[in-house]
């Protein structure tokens, strides 16, 4: 799709598989395939977090790297932007994966929920 080339956002796409979930479930769907499904979904954003966790990682230690080298050889202007640079990203990324590790927990209950309810619907 063209409106995807340069990326989703994920946090937007979580919250619409939740609603997806949530009309389903209401509307009476196979309680199996739901889960099945959400559970393919969960694997992905657990990917998703992976790579986002190794970003972070990676940011935070280009900036202590350039913290380290403004401590050795002096804070001229290029250090201190290419540092203020750095922590941007490195907040950025933190909020990000924030987000996507609380989505990630959240949806181990929605996982929770839809098995809880599998089980209820095969012992009738």
């Amino acid at each position: 799709m063209r409106q995807d080339y340069f990326g989703i956002n994920i946090i937007k796409y979580c919250r619409e598989h939740e609603r997806y979930l949530e009309e389903q479930d209401t509307a009476g769907a196979d309680v199996q395939k739901l889960l099945d499904w959400h559970l393919h979904k969960l694997a992905w954003l657990q990917h998703e977090r992976l790579i986002h966790l190794l970003v972070t990682l990676m940011t935070g230690l280009a900036f202590l790297a350039v913290l380290a080298w403004g401590c050795v050889s002096g804070w001229d202007r290029s250090t201190l932007l290419l540092a203020a640079i750095f922590l941007v990203l490195l907040a950025a990324y933190l909020w990000h994966y924030f987000q996507l590790e609380n989505t990630v927990q959240h949806w181990y209950r929605l996982a929770d929920a839809l098995h809880a309810q599998l089980n209820q619907d095969t012992k009738q």
